[in-house]
Protein backbone atom coordinates (compact mmCIF):
# COMPACT_ATOMS: atom_id res chain seq x y z
CA UNK A 1 0.00 0.00 0.00
CA UNK A 2 2.45 2.02 1.13
CA UNK A 3 4.64 1.11 -2.23
CA UNK A 4 2.25 1.89 -4.68
CA UNK A 5 1.56 5.61 -3.01
CA UNK A 6 5.29 6.26 -3.65
CA UNK A 7 4.88 5.08 -7.41
CA UNK A 8 1.40 7.31 -7.68
CA UNK A 9 3.62 10.23 -6.33
CA UNK A 10 6.69 9.82 -8.27
CA UNK A 11 4.56 9.68 -11.18
CA UNK A 12 3.24 12.39 -10.46
CA UNK A 13 6.12 14.03 -10.17
CA UNK A 14 7.48 12.94 -13.51
CA UNK A 15 4.22 14.08 -15.40
CA UNK A 16 4.73 17.54 -13.85
CA UNK A 17 8.15 17.95 -14.68
CA UNK A 18 7.20 16.95 -18.54
CA UNK A 19 4.35 19.22 -18.48
CA UNK A 20 6.67 22.37 -16.99
CA UNK A 21 9.33 20.97 -19.92
CA UNK A 22 6.57 21.24 -22.10
CA UNK A 23 5.45 24.93 -21.40
CA UNK A 24 8.65 26.55 -21.06
CA UNK A 25 9.44 25.56 -24.65
CA UNK A 26 6.06 26.83 -25.89
CA UNK A 27 6.86 30.16 -23.99
CA UNK A 28 10.50 30.45 -25.81
CA UNK A 29 9.20 29.59 -29.07
CA UNK A 30 6.38 32.22 -28.37
CA UNK A 31 8.85 34.60 -27.20
CA UNK A 32 11.35 34.19 -30.32
CA UNK A 33 8.59 34.30 -32.70
CA UNK A 34 7.52 37.51 -31.02
CA UNK A 35 11.05 38.52 -31.18
CA UNK A 36 11.73 37.88 -34.76
CA UNK A 37 8.33 39.47 -35.85
CA UNK A 38 9.54 42.59 -33.90
CA UNK A 39 12.77 42.67 -35.48
CA UNK A 40 11.70 42.24 -38.74
CA UNK A 41 9.30 45.30 -38.14
CA UNK A 42 12.24 47.33 -37.06
CA UNK A 43 14.26 46.26 -39.99
CA UNK A 44 11.57 46.88 -42.63
CA UNK A 45 12.06 50.83 -42.00
CA UNK A 46 15.42 51.08 -41.56
CA UNK A 47 16.31 49.00 -45.34
CA UNK A 48 13.46 51.48 -46.60
CA UNK A 49 15.43 54.68 -45.15
CA UNK A 50 18.33 52.89 -47.79
CA UNK A 51 15.86 53.18 -50.44
CA UNK A 52 15.46 56.77 -52.49
CA UNK A 53 12.40 58.01 -52.16
CA UNK A 54 9.86 58.80 -55.19
CA UNK A 55 10.73 62.58 -54.66
CA UNK A 56 14.46 61.81 -54.68
CA UNK A 57 14.07 60.43 -57.79
CA UNK A 58 12.66 63.11 -59.60
CA UNK A 59 14.72 65.76 -57.75
CA UNK A 60 17.28 65.15 -60.55
CA UNK A 61 15.03 64.33 -63.82
CA UNK A 62 14.62 67.09 -66.13
CA UNK A 63 11.28 69.05 -65.36
CA UNK A 64 9.12 70.33 -68.36
CA UNK A 65 7.78 73.60 -68.00
CA UNK A 66 4.42 75.45 -69.55
CA UNK A 67 5.36 78.81 -70.64
CA UNK A 68 1.73 79.14 -72.21
CA UNK A 69 0.27 81.76 -69.46
CA UNK A 70 4.04 83.36 -68.68
CA UNK A 71 3.33 87.09 -70.05
CA UNK A 72 5.95 89.61 -71.34
CA UNK A 73 8.11 91.08 -68.10
CA UNK A 74 7.02 88.33 -65.76
CA UNK A 75 9.38 85.67 -64.18
CA UNK A 76 8.18 81.96 -63.09
CA UNK A 77 10.60 80.07 -60.87
CA UNK A 78 10.21 76.36 -60.85
CA UNK A 79 12.29 73.64 -59.12
CA UNK A 80 15.33 71.30 -60.64
CA UNK A 81 17.60 69.39 -58.47
CA UNK A 82 16.52 71.17 -55.65
CA UNK A 83 17.39 74.90 -57.25
CA UNK A 84 15.17 77.47 -57.95
CA UNK A 85 15.25 77.65 -62.31
CA UNK A 86 14.16 81.06 -63.37
CA UNK A 87 12.04 81.51 -67.04
CA UNK A 88 11.72 85.35 -67.12
CA UNK A 89 9.99 86.37 -70.41
CA UNK A 90 11.53 89.70 -71.38
CA UNK A 91 10.14 92.46 -73.66
CA UNK A 92 11.74 94.25 -76.23
CA UNK A 93 12.62 97.07 -73.76
CA UNK A 94 14.18 94.75 -71.43
CA UNK A 95 16.06 93.42 -74.56
CA UNK A 96 17.25 96.58 -75.54
CA UNK A 97 19.06 97.67 -72.75
CA UNK A 98 21.62 94.52 -72.84
CA UNK A 99 23.19 96.07 -75.33
CA UNK A 100 24.25 99.34 -73.20
CA UNK A 101 26.47 99.06 -70.40
CA UNK A 102 29.06 96.34 -71.43
CA UNK A 103 31.81 98.47 -69.57
CA UNK A 104 30.34 98.13 -66.37
CA UNK A 105 29.92 94.51 -66.32
CA UNK A 106 32.70 91.88 -65.06
CA UNK A 107 31.93 89.62 -68.25
CA UNK A 108 29.76 90.92 -70.74
CA UNK A 109 30.15 88.55 -73.22
CA UNK A 110 29.80 85.36 -70.74
CA UNK A 111 33.18 83.73 -71.62
CA UNK A 112 33.53 82.67 -68.05
CA UNK A 113 29.69 81.75 -67.12
CA UNK A 114 29.21 78.43 -66.40
CA UNK A 115 26.86 77.71 -69.56
CA UNK A 116 25.88 75.56 -71.93
CA UNK A 117 27.76 76.24 -75.12
CA UNK A 118 24.64 76.59 -77.55
CA UNK A 119 23.86 79.94 -75.72
CA UNK A 120 25.51 82.20 -76.20
CA UNK A 121 25.05 86.09 -77.14
CA UNK A 122 24.35 88.92 -74.70
CA UNK A 123 21.22 87.81 -74.52
CA UNK A 124 22.40 84.40 -72.88
CA UNK A 125 19.53 82.80 -74.36
CA UNK A 126 18.39 80.06 -76.55
CA UNK A 127 15.10 81.91 -77.69
CA UNK A 128 16.10 86.01 -76.43
CA UNK A 129 12.67 86.29 -75.35
CA UNK A 130 12.92 83.42 -72.60
CA UNK A 131 15.65 83.99 -70.28
CA UNK A 132 16.40 80.98 -68.44
CA UNK A 133 18.79 80.60 -65.35
CA UNK A 134 19.90 79.17 -61.91
CA UNK A 135 18.49 81.91 -59.01
CA UNK A 136 21.13 81.42 -57.02
CA UNK A 137 23.98 83.99 -56.40
CA UNK A 138 27.40 83.22 -57.39
CA UNK A 139 28.80 84.70 -54.07
CA UNK A 140 27.58 82.61 -51.48
CA UNK A 141 24.18 80.61 -52.59
CA UNK A 142 21.65 83.21 -51.62
CA UNK A 143 18.71 83.81 -54.13
CA UNK A 144 18.45 87.52 -55.67
CA UNK A 145 15.25 89.67 -55.49
CA UNK A 146 13.77 90.95 -58.58
CA UNK A 147 14.19 93.86 -59.36
CA UNK A 148 12.66 93.76 -62.65
CA UNK A 149 11.50 97.23 -63.11
CA UNK A 150 14.03 100.28 -64.63
CA UNK A 151 14.65 103.58 -62.74
CA UNK A 152 13.75 104.71 -59.25
CA UNK A 153 10.56 102.17 -59.49
CA UNK A 154 12.55 99.19 -58.15
CA UNK A 155 14.36 100.97 -55.81
CA UNK A 156 17.51 100.69 -57.11
CA UNK A 157 18.11 104.63 -58.40
CA UNK A 158 17.56 106.43 -61.66
CA UNK A 159 20.58 104.72 -63.75
CA UNK A 160 18.84 100.91 -63.15
CA UNK A 161 18.19 99.56 -66.67
CA UNK A 162 16.49 96.32 -64.43
CA UNK A 163 17.31 92.70 -63.46
CA UNK A 164 18.36 91.41 -59.93
CA UNK A 165 20.12 92.05 -56.50
CA UNK A 166 21.39 89.75 -53.96
CA UNK A 167 20.06 91.16 -50.05
CA UNK A 168 22.98 88.73 -49.15
CA UNK A 169 25.99 90.70 -50.15
CA UNK A 170 24.67 93.54 -52.73
CA UNK A 171 25.49 91.54 -55.97
CA UNK A 172 23.76 93.16 -59.02
CA UNK A 173 23.21 91.58 -62.04
CA UNK A 174 21.24 92.73 -65.23
CA UNK A 175 18.37 91.47 -67.36
CA UNK A 176 20.71 88.54 -68.86
CA UNK A 177 21.97 87.66 -65.16
CA UNK A 178 25.45 89.41 -65.73
CA UNK A 179 26.93 90.89 -62.43
CA UNK A 180 28.62 93.87 -62.65
CA UNK A 181 31.96 95.17 -61.73
CA UNK A 182 32.87 95.99 -57.69
CA UNK A 183 30.25 93.23 -56.56
CA UNK A 184 30.63 89.96 -54.26
CA UNK A 185 29.62 87.90 -57.30
CA UNK A 186 32.65 86.57 -59.16
CA UNK A 187 30.41 85.42 -62.59
CA UNK A 188 27.25 85.85 -64.14
CA UNK A 189 24.06 83.74 -63.19
CA UNK A 190 24.44 79.60 -64.05
CA UNK A 191 22.25 78.74 -66.87
CA UNK A 192 20.77 74.78 -66.75
CA UNK A 193 20.71 72.62 -69.88
CA UNK A 194 17.36 73.43 -71.32
CA UNK A 195 15.48 72.69 -74.66
CA UNK A 196 12.55 73.77 -76.36
CA UNK A 197 9.78 71.20 -76.76
CA UNK A 198 7.17 73.53 -78.74
CA UNK A 199 7.22 77.31 -78.70
CA UNK A 200 5.50 77.24 -74.97
CA UNK A 201 7.28 74.12 -73.75
CA UNK A 202 10.42 74.06 -72.03
CA UNK A 203 12.36 71.30 -70.90
CA UNK A 204 15.09 72.16 -68.16
CA UNK A 205 17.69 69.50 -67.18
CA UNK A 206 18.04 68.02 -70.51
CA UNK A 207 19.09 69.56 -73.95
CA UNK A 208 17.98 68.46 -77.96
CA UNK A 209 21.66 66.06 -77.53
CA UNK A 210 20.37 64.57 -74.21
CA UNK A 211 23.39 66.45 -71.98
Amino acid sequence: MSDHKLDASAGGASFCACSLDSSRRTLLAATAGVGAVAAAGVAVPFVASFTPSERAKAAGAPVEVDLSKLQPGEKMTVEWQGKPVWVLRRTPEMLAVLKEGADKLVDPESQAAQQPAYVKGIERAINPEYFVCIGICTHLGCSPSDKLKAGAESGMGAEWKGGFLCPCHGSQFDLAGRVFKAMPAPTNLVIPPHTYLSETRLLIGEDSKGA
